[in-house]
């Protein structure tokens, strides 16, 4: 092997592992640390919605979800009991101004969504901002893989975060009078806990902070 083709080799080996661990989940942090929170004082849960509605924010992803009509959220979850909170049967659901609901997407929904998104900038006019280029099949998996809420248990005194992804592609400002809603949160019982409506407006005001 020649020296050039040694350290062309050898840059790689460097390059290539700090590339691929670029996309990882934010640290953990309780959930009270954040803008839209709800907290039961009696069931001792607080429960974050922090949505992903900037290039810049969504950049720890593969793609630009956002000119595809996707917004990621992502949900923070905190028990501050002594029991666990158990996640396996719980609902997250986007309530958006006009009391629509919109269900989760799955890895199958966003790239049916980028698709479409794909052939209506086919024909946009050349004036119009196009979306960056979709993902592929592997790559929505795998950022699902890496990102999505999948805890089934909140342990005592922890907390537990991953995204939730929404087709917003319908709404032209869809955070505004919008809401997250979780239902089905259970306790250790099996008692199924308050409902949880986090209002968006609380996030959206953070931002418009003059200290922000």
């Amino acid at each position: 092997m020649t020296p050039l083709k040694a350290n062309t080799l050898w840059l790689l080996l460097l390059v290539l592992p700090a590339m691929a661990s670029s996309h990882a989940p934010p640290p953990v942090q309780a959930a009270s640390l954040f803008s839209a929170v709800v907290v039961h004082d009696d069931e001792k849960v607080a429960i974050a919605a922090e949505p992903y509605d900037s290039q810049e924010k969504e950049a720890i992803f593969r793609g630009d979800y956002l000119s595809h009509g996707v917004m990621p959220i992502r949900v923070i979850i905190t028990n501050y009991g002594d029991r666990p909170i158990r996640l396996l049967d719980a609902r997250i659901t986007f309530l958006t101004a006009a009391g629509d609901a919109i269900r989760a997407a799955d890895p199958a929904d966003v790239d049916r969504l980028m698709a479409l998104k794909e052939r209506e900038a086919g024909g946009t006019a050349p004036h119009k901002i196009k979306p960056m280029p979709k993902l592929s099949k592997r790559e929505i998996d795998a950022d699902f893989d890496t990102f999505e809420l999948q805890a089934l248990v909140v342990e005592p005194h922890s907390t537990r975060a991953g995204f939730v992804f929404y087709n917003i592609s319908a709404l032209d400002h869809p955070l505004e009078g919008a809401k997250l809603l979780l239902r089905t949160l259970r306790d250790a019982d099996g008692i199924a806990l308050f409902d949880f409506e986090i209002p968006f407006d609380k996030y959206l005001k953070s931002q418009s902070s003059p200290t922000n």
